[in-house]
């Protein structure tokens, strides 16, 4: 049975995806989100607004989980200085290993989990630049939040203005809290582990992960928890968006593609080639060009014409 192509991808080349073009891709991609939230720092001023009206809907509704559970991780310092090198380290080393993960065991699933992800990274890039917002350890202190980070500086590698190392912390831009990309990226690994990893281990696991996360974010003072639920919102939106990028960028591909694919002139001869001539239903060349040679006389055999041509009478 004849294979179809789908209108609009016949030149779409069919390779697999290889590790030294995705690698530079997701570099790129970090390296643009990374640069973006440096570019996208806003009015702290705005940014100080922003936290305060996060913080106001927040005990209107009464969900202001962050207060009570800082001052926890505050307390006890068996539980902050855990939860800091969670906040500090395993959004960078989770993530990286599940898409490692993913290309190398579950290859057929791995595009469709990138794209997802890549999405929704961009979106919470939109969200820093429309919506710089203070987290609540920045805060002024009448407001009850301690910065974990700070007070426990002396047990990690991070400064006391940022998670990031000694001495980096100005090259962070600390007003990108809303969304919680922290609880994004950790809801999509827990949803990878929880549908692909096949044991009850990895089940437990890919629920864990993001609840952990959530709770991390809130109770070391970095985020509101309605950052949290905008992470997981963004990654909602991101993951309804990625077929369609896929989409798109399938569409762009296999016009780049054709265009810079040689077009052939010409069409050979299925039967006969290299220069050879055929009339439909011949063989060989000139199969059917003589009849009987007039010269021969009435009793010449017709040598020429082909094997399907009946005999003269005698």
């Amino acid at each position: 049975m004849a294979q179809t192509e789908t209108p609009g991808t016949e030149g779409a080349p069919r390779s697999r995806l290889r590790w030294w073009t995705e690698l530079p891709l997701i570099l790129l991609v970090y390296g643009c989100y990374s640069a973006g939230r440096l570019l996208a720092r806003g009015d702290v001023t705005s940014a100080v607004d922003h936290g305060l009206a996060i913080l106001r809907i927040e005990k209107a509704l009464y969900l202001n989980a962050e207060n009570p559970l800082n001052r926890l991780f505050t307390r006890e310092a068996w539980l902050g200085v855990p939860a800091d090198f969670w906040y500090a380290s395993l959004h960078y080393l989770v993530t990286p290993a599940v898409l490692i993960w993913l290309f190398r065991a579950r290859a057929r699933h791995y595009r469709a989990a990138r794209t997802w992800l890549m999405t929704s990274t961009f979106m919470g890039l939109i969200g820093f630049t429309l919506l710089p917002t203070c987290p609540p350890r920045l805060l002024s202190a009448g407001h009850g939040f301690v910065d974990t980070m700070a007070q426990y500086s002396s047990y990690g590698w991070w400064g006391g203005e940022a998670s990031a190392p000694r001495g980096m912390g100005g090259m962070t831009n600390q007003y990108a809290a809303m969304p919680s990309l922290h609880v994004g990226w950790a809801l999509w690994c827990g949803v990878m582990i929880w549908r692909y990893g096949g044991t009850r281990l990895a089940k437990v696991f890919g629920v864990a992960y993001p609840l952990l996360t959530a709770i991390v974010v809130m109770g070391t003072a970095n985020h509101y928890f309605l950052d949290a639920v905008a992470g997981a919102a963004v990654m909602g939106v991101g993951l309804l968006l990625a077929p369609r990028v896929m989409r798109v960028l399938d569409l762009v591909r296999a016009r780049l593609f054709r265009r810079g694919t040689p077009v052939t002139e010409g069409t050979g001869s299925p039967i006969v080639s290299a220069g050879c001539q055929t009339s439909a239903g011949e063989r060989i060349p000139r199969q059917r060009a003589s009849q009987f040679d007039p010269a021969a006389g009435p009793d010449a055999s017709p040598t020429d014409a082909g094997d399907g041509a009946p005999a003269p009478a005698r």
